[in-house]
């Protein structure tokens, strides 16, 4: 009788554990295929529109760059799952100051809850490997503040997490080398301790486009753009890659391995293709970005993972839904959209129920 009570106590006391470590664990991207909601442009649709062009195209996973409270407003009551974005300019003064943490996720957080579904809060975008390097050293403490502010506000099923570039990389080729650059480390490994001690993922930006356009003389775009190509191999590894997404995924995992953190997820937060660039960006065309547009879908509706990790479902938010016509810099840039202002495609990769101002004949010869 005394060993059944003490194997009861023990299982009692392994249970309560287990729940504390599952608790821990919150889901800010609950499908495989979301998108990016950037506004930095002064002729797309109003928030409200933009809910009626989401329901239609059946993407539920949305991320935006802050919390607009008339876009969390238009998504209440909609069923579509939001992530908000604390913005890089207001890291340095969450990161000093508790309270004003708590304010922020007071008033662009909790204050819509229920109504709209906020499944996370992104600190920052791309700070670690940027030009400020104040930044760098402030980004935990923001990370650390927020997520306090959502325990002492009881909001325990709020993810958060933050995305990286390309940037914190060093040796990506092939992705088996893939480690941290030297001066990121000391600030990329107390980040990852706390997100694995939180659940929360690695998110990073990916995209093929920037690393095909930085050597298009050595990288065969059709491995860019998921078309049959030869791929590469990682003789480390002895693993082979017919796509650079998957590859650039696995070199971000093997770079978690060798901080120390293996079992931490890779989320894509950003992925997509120009539509249209500068002179010197001649693989921004209509054709590429709809070629890999329609690509990544299928690559997503597989859900499976990547060949180091072929039991983590590959996840993406791609980027984004409107050419954004107020961005700076290369025209590129302002030429990442599915949609144009006016809510039609602006190339067809498929979505139902939204009429294409491009020619049908491109997707009828992909799907050949």
């Amino acid at each position: 009788m005394k060993i059944f009570w003490v194997l009861f106590r023990f299982l009692t006391m392994f249970l309560i554990f287990f729940s504390s470590i599952v608790s821990l664990t919150v889901q800010g991207f609950t499908g495989t295929y979301g998108i990016n909601y950037g506004r930095i442009a002064d002729n797309i649709p109003s928030p409200d529109q933009v809910v009626t062009l989401l329901r239609a195209a059946k993407i539920k996973n949305v991320r935006i760059y802050d919390a607009d409270h008339s876009v969390l407003k238009a998504f209440s009551g909609t069923g579509l799952e939001l992530v908000v974005g604390l913005p890089n300019d207001y890291v340095k003064d969450m990161s000093a100051n508790a309270d004003h943490a708590v304010n922020w996720v007071k008033e662009n957080v909790q204050s819509f809850l229920p109504g709209t579904n906020i499944r996370g809060i992104a600190v920052g975008n791309e700070i670690l490997g940027g030009g400020d390097t104040e930044m760098w050293a402030a980004l935990l403490g923001a990370v650390k503040n927020i997520y306090n502010a959502t325990q002492t506000l009881h909001l325990t099923d709020i993810q958060i997490t933050t995305a990286h570039s390309q940037a914190v990389f060093a040796n990506s080729y092939p992705p088996s080398s893939c480690i941290f650059k030297d001066n990121i480390v000391q600030y990329m490994k107390p980040l990852l301790e706390f997100f694995s001690q939180m659940g929360s993922p690695f998110c990073l930006n990916a995209y093929p486009f920037l690393a095909y356009m930085g050597d298009p003389e050595n990288i065969d775009i059709n491995y860019a753009l998921f078309q049959s190509t030869q791929g590469i191999d990682d003789t480390k590894t002895d693993l082979h890659y017919d796509n650079m997404l998957d590859a650039q995924i696995d070199a971000a995992y093997a770079a978690l391995e060798d901080a120390g953190f293996k079992k931490m997820e890779v989320i894509v937060t950003e992925t997509g293709w120009a539509s249209r660039g500068d002179d010197s960006e001649a693989a921004a065309t209509v054709n590429n970005a709809m070629t890999y547009n329609y690509n990544l879908r299928k690559r997503l509706a597989k859900r499976k993972g990547t060949p180091l990790r072929p039991k983590m479902v590959v996840k993406a938010y791609i980027f984004a839904i409107f050419n954004e016509d107020l961005k700076p810099g290369p025209t590129s840039e302002r030429n990442f959209g599915l949609f144009k202002p006016d809510g039609s495609i602006a190339y067809n990769i498929g979505f139902h129920g939204l009429k294409s101002s491009s020619a049908d004949t491109l997707l009828l010869s992909l799907k050949v």
